[in-house]
């Protein structure tokens, strides 16, 4: 009769150590469902949450990472490309000079040929009335022909030396001072700018001149 006694103490004992089927499920903050089935139960609960709490770590680690090479692979396609740039640059450089040298006027005649050229195309030209010995003229004319590059096709630049020149075609031009830019349109002189002041200045104002009459 003496378990009988005894049978509470066993039962109690029992159900200390006896271990309960259960199913925990458990959902990862990253959006995937991670179901963990634990078919009894763990006498260890910190375990459990330490290592639900690494996996779900993981996960998330891992979307992170893969969320992180899209928005290089974004960066990469928004950014220019620099090879095509300076290819770019360098075709608009070999297509378009940065200056055009004047085209000496020796004669006459070849004056008379331009003029009648111009006219028939409907367009002004630019004359460069300058000397060899004139400093200022030596110093204009770089200017002047990095400025014809900006009217290529529109407007022809030209330049005469009044020293190796007949002087009736000084006369024509009605020089008096060097340097002196004109604008020639429709075989008359329209207007003309005396360079005897800064070159940039007297480039401002051809470039005023030249689109007044254009």
């Amino acid at each position: 009769m003496r378990w009988i006694f005894c049978l509470p103490i066993f039962l109690e004992w029992r159900s200390r150590f006896t271990c309960k089927p259960e199913v925990f499920r458990s959902n990862v903050i990253t959006g995937s469902s991670l179901s963990l089935q634990l078919h009894h139960q763990d006498p260890h609960p910190s375990k459990l949450s330490n290592s639900v709490s690494l996996h779900s770590f993981g996960f998330s680690s891992a979307i992170n990472s893969n969320n992180w090479r899209e928005r290089e692979r974004e960066r990469e396609r928004k950014r220019p490309r620099r090879g095509s740039s300076k290819a770019e640059a360098f075709w608009q450089g070999v297509s378009r000079p940065t200056s055009i040298e004047m085209e000496p006027i020796t004669g006459t005649d070849q004056f008379d040929q331009i003029l009648s050229q111009a006219k028939e195309l409907s367009q002004a030209i630019i004359i460069d009335w300058m000397a060899a010995w004139c400093r200022k003229c030596i110093y204009l004319k770089p200017k002047l022909e990095k400025l014809a590059a900006e009217y290529e096709d529109k407007i022809k630049f030209y330049s005469v030396d009044v020293n190796n020149v007949p002087q009736p075609l000084v006369k024509r031009g009605n020089i008096s001072k060097m340097p002196t830019i004109q604008l020639w349109k429709d075989g008359e002189m329209k207007e003309e700018v005396i360079g005897g002041h800064k070159a940039w200045l007297v480039v401002d104002e051809v470039r005023e001149m030249i689109q007044k009459h254009m």
